[in-house]
């Protein structure tokens, strides 16, 4: 498994900052955040950014997030594949091979949504492969669809592609109604992506993505979860997510040295 940092754990930075910074840190893969990379091409063209995160020698492993795809209808649906299809050429363009989407955000969902889901996310995997694009889908823990690792996995068997996996996010894992014997599910070949964090002394009902820390520094049990995704045969990459404001305020090289450093230790832990 390989560290990567995730742009939102330096939010207030411009794209261009955060690929510095992470370099400069001996960060070697980071994660894109969509709106920061759409931003930095307002006043870039593209083929100056793509030159500059080359000499930067920064590899850009994943861009999220894209959501909108699985439920919506009509004239909204049109728009969110839109949006996506042209998220889908920046991809392409800078060689991100995957792309994270999230479920639609709804009060409830039926039998007939849930099959209206699987063939969107069919479709949107085939359009993914397309530009070569591997889809990673999150499972969020406090929503009321697709809030358990097991409900994803269930999508993706029942979508049927082969370029799609689960990004599985710590936070969510812990969050949310997955087990530990869910992991016993996930292969090399349905898990695309991962991300990691901790919390500390907050009851899992109210903790929120602004409590996340380093890993190691609360209470999560990191080294037995990332040892079963290692034994379940992931070598991809491991991305630090760190949606905390307060976090936000340090220089994004320090935020992804002190990330480096405390997945090192973890590391350590794994393999003990």
């Amino acid at each position: 498994m390989r560290f990567c940092i995730s742009e939102a754990s330096t939010m207030p930075a411009t794209f261009r900052e955060d690929v510095e910074e992470y370099a400069a840190a001996g960060c070697q893969g980071m994660e894109v955040w969509f709106t920061k990379l759409e931003t930095a091409l307002e006043s870039s063209s593209a083929a100056d950014l793509r030159k500059f995160v080359e000499d930067q020698q920064v590899k850009l492993v994943a861009a999220g997030y894209q959501g909108g795809l699985l439920l919506s209808q009509g004239e909204q649906r049109r728009n969110h594949f839109d949006h996506f299809r042209r998220r889908l050429d920046l991809c392409q363009f800078f060689g991100i091979p995957t792309l994270l989407i999230v479920a639609d955000f709804v009060q409830k969902v039926d039998a007939a949504g849930m099959e209206r889901a699987i063939v969107s996310l069919r479709q949107a995997a085939q359009w993914a492969a397309g530009f070569g694009v591997t889809l990673a889908l999150e499972f969020r823990g406090a929503d009321t669809f697709c809030s358990s690792l097991e409900t994803a996995l269930s999508l993706l068997t029942h979508a049927g592609e082969p370029n799609l996996g689960v990004n599985f996010d710590v936070f969510h894992y812990y969050k949310g109604p997955s087990k530990f014997e869910d992991l016993d599910r996930l292969s090399r070949e349905n898990l695309a992506f991962v991300q990691i964090c901790d919390v500390s002394g907050v009851p899992r009902e109210i903790m929120s993505d602004s409590d996340r820390i380093l890993p190691g520094d609360g209470d999560f049990h990191l080294a037995p979860i990332l040892g079963k995704l290692r034994n379940r045969g992931y070598e991809g990459w491991v991305s630090l997510e760190l949606w905390n404001p307060v976090i936000w305020q340090s220089p994004p090289q320090q935020v992804a040295e002190f990330g480096l450093a405390a997945w090192n230790r973890l590391m350590e832990a794994v393999q003990a």
